[in-house]
């Protein structure tokens, strides 16, 4: 089967090779689900009875669940998107306290976030399980996905902190490699420069003292008178 060229370029590309990273689909898998639980619940997660026309949450008429699940479904996936860009950026980060601050603040905040969503699961469980049956006309698939994709969420952001965690090993920085670096290259340039000016007159001793091995006098010419 014959491919383009252009194929081939594009499937070498930064932006593929980038996407096809196992931190960048779990990323991506963790913010679509951030992003379907707290849009759920913030469209259909409040209903109204046929009595009344005020608002109430669906998981058994409790404000605080359903806030609870919007607010952490929305900064999940801010966070998702703003490691998204430093994850593409990571490349271009020469300082490398800088990348490792960014890869700690991603490990920490990865297992902050598996015991949210794992709080926030139970919690959303426990408020449907008590609200009573057919309350209201609408909000129950709604309510369920929500439940659901909070469940999901804990295994991709365990996946997340394990490769956090393996990034973390595998780009930290050598203790005083540095410092070690640049005495190796001081001492390679006294020692070159040290070889090549070696000689009599870099011994270190005055013109003016004679040098500390005998020189030998060079004897007088005569020189031959004719008599004439």
């Amino acid at each position: 089967m014959y491919v383009p060229d252009s194929l081939h370029d594009l499937a070498d590309s930064e932006v593929v090779q980038f996407v096809k990273k196992p931190k960048t689909v779990s990323r991506i898998f963790a913010g679509v689900f951030s992003l379907i639980v707290f849009a759920t619940l913030l469209t259909d997660g409040y209903q109204n009875l046929t009595s009344s026309s005020q608002l109430h949450c669906v998981l058994n008429d409790n404000r605080v669940a359903c806030s609870f699940a919007v607010v952490t479904g929305l900064l999940a996936f801010l966070g998702c998107l703003l490691f998204l860009t430093l994850d593409s950026l990571a490349a271009r980060i020469t300082s490398t306290r800088l990348k490792t601050t960014v890869l700690l603040l991603d490990f920490s905040l990865s297992v902050i976030w598996v015991g949210v969503w794992f709080v926030g699961f139970c919690f959303l469980a426990n408020q449907w399980q008590r609200s009573p049956p057919h309350h209201y006309l609408l909000g129950n698939s709604s309510a369920k996905a929500a439940i659901a994709f909070s469940f999901f969420s804990i295994p991709v952001w365990m996946a997340l902190a394990y490769l956090a965690l393996q990034d973390l090993r595998s780009d930290s920085p050598v203790p005083y490699k540095r410092s070690l670096d640049e005495g190796g290259v001081a001492l390679t340039t006294l020692s070159s420069g040290t070889t090549t000016n070696m000689g009599p007159s870099s011994l270190g001793y005055p013109s003016s003292i004679p040098p500390p091995y005998p020189t030998t006098p060079k004897a007088a010419r005569l020189a031959m008178m004719n008599d004439n």
